[in-house]
């Protein structure tokens, strides 16, 4: 057994180790039905228990947070342990400081994983004509196709792919992605796991405990360089608040999942850290081929078939996934909306990505990190169902101008920005943070 994989299966548990000492890793989803929900073992008794008081919450946040869980939790009048509650945290900037798939990401550049494709419009259907020459130029020489390219000696080539990947634009700033379903897709995120085709699941959660474990060891404010790019986060933590919520959720009687847009294979690897098992992870899910290698297609939830590229759980997205995973839903109508009182009755979120599965939710919790749509619902707080905290390590400073909820501040399909509308239809006014 390989250090890297003796530390991440110390790390992570023995149960998430086979005979051979490798990660075990799903290779796909089979939901049933609404009994999919319990796929884990119930709690024996219920024992719940407060939210630490050493650690800082905003307001009133502990007491409400703890009374919202009580509301539906197992010592509450209509609690059924056969189908018990939901509980959805997103993961990056919500369980975490800092984001898990840019870590892996700048990882895989900086230490020749990237695979040379035989076409880079393969990796992505919605690359752009500049994406895929500026890439061409700047890498094809340098590699035989189906072989790793040298980004952590060619500064040129791994400039070019950090370029698209942060900033979606290329070297030359051109749009490096377009032409998207902004709802249910966000290009540069999927590329994460796209730049992973040609590696096992296996390997994937080896990249991952090798990008990741450090960077929860390194000094807070640590930065990287990768190519000749500068000032790239290098340092990641896991929220001791959100850690602690999680721990309470299940004591009173939860069904705790996490929900995100990062690879699932990658979080999958790290959940056990907040008590969340790998098997409650949903997040970018490949398809494999013959040889169980990773390719550049995705799993289809919905609306939307298997072998595509048109969907990720990012928004609506992450709704589908929700209902397909949770509740077994694997009809076309695990894009909409479940009735009153067969959806989750906790979520929490950071970003406009999170707002659907959010909204879904008897009860959310915002992390403010100045989203705009996010920020929108959750400050207008309908039904009292809404709860902010600034974020737990180095929060952002209160926004001053107001969001501009009544025309801007949320998008369509297209990506044009529009007025946000609650549950009712009505155009949420603009919203000021307290």
């Amino acid at each position: 057994m390989s250090k890297n994989i003796l530390a991440m299966c110390v790390l992570i548990g023995a149960a998430a180790c086979g005979d051979d000492g490798k990660p075990v890793q799903p290779d796909a989803f089979t939901p049933t039905a609404d009994t999919a929900v319990d796929a884990v073992q119930k709690p024996k008794t219920c024992e719940p228990h407060a939210l630490r008081t050493d650690l800082t919450w905003a307001g009133t946040n502990r007491e409400d947070l703890t009374g919202w869980l009580a509301s539906a939790g197992c010592d509450s009048e209509d609690y059924n342990p056969v189908k018990r509650p939901v509980a959805l945290f997103d993961w990056d900037n919500t369980i975490s400081k800092n984001d898990f798939g840019d870590a892996v990401t700048f990882w895989l550049i900086a230490n020749d994983k990237v695979i040379r494709p035989a076409a880079w419009s393969d990796t992505s259907k919605w690359m752009t004509a500049a994406g895929q020459s500026a890439l061409s130029a700047a890498c094809d020489s340098l590699a035989a196709v189906g072989q790793p390219l040298p980004t952590s000696t060619n500064s040129a080539c791994a400039n070019e792919i950090v370029s698209m990947y942060f900033d979606n634009v290329t070297t030359g700033g051109q749009t490096a992605f377009g032409g998207h379903n902004y709802r249910t897709m966000e290009p540069t995120y999927a590329w994460t796991a796209q730049l992973m085709a040609g590696y096992t699941h296996a390997e994937v959660a080896q990249f991952a405990n090798a990008a990741i474990t450090p960077q929860l060891a390194a000094a807070e404010g640590t930065t990287q360089t990768i190519g000749t790019r500068t000032g790239l986060n290098g340092w990641l933590r896991i929220y001791d608040q959100t850690k602690d919520l999680i721990e309470v959720t299940k004591s009173y009687g939860y069904d705790v999942w996490v929900i995100t847009a990062s690879p699932q294979d990658v979080i999958a690897v790290f959940s056990p850290m907040v008590g969340i098992a790998a098997d409650h992870v949903i997040g970018i899910h490949q398809k494999t081929d013959a040889n169980g290698k990773l390719t550049y297609k995705f799993e289809g939830c919905g609306t939307v078939a298997d072998d595509n590229q048109d969907m990720i759980s990012y928004i609506q997205g992450k709704r589908c996934w929700v209902n397909k995973v949770v509740y077994g839903d694997t009809s076309v109508k695990a894009m909409q909306r479940r009735p009153d009182g067969r959806r989750q009755v906790f979520g929490a979120g950071d970003s406009d990505t999170d707002i659907e599965f959010l909204r879904d939710a008897t009860y959310k919790l915002a992390i403010n990190r100045n989203k705009a749509e996010l920020m929108c619902h959750a400050l207008y707080n309908s039904n009292d169902s809404w709860r902010v905290n600034p974020m737990f390590i180095l929060p952002k400073s209160r926004k001053t101008s107001a969001y501009p909820c009544s025309t801007t501040a949320c998008k369509n399909e297209a990506g044009v920005g529009g007025p946000c509308r609650d549950d009712g239809g009505n155009i949420i006014p603009d919203q000021l943070e307290p």
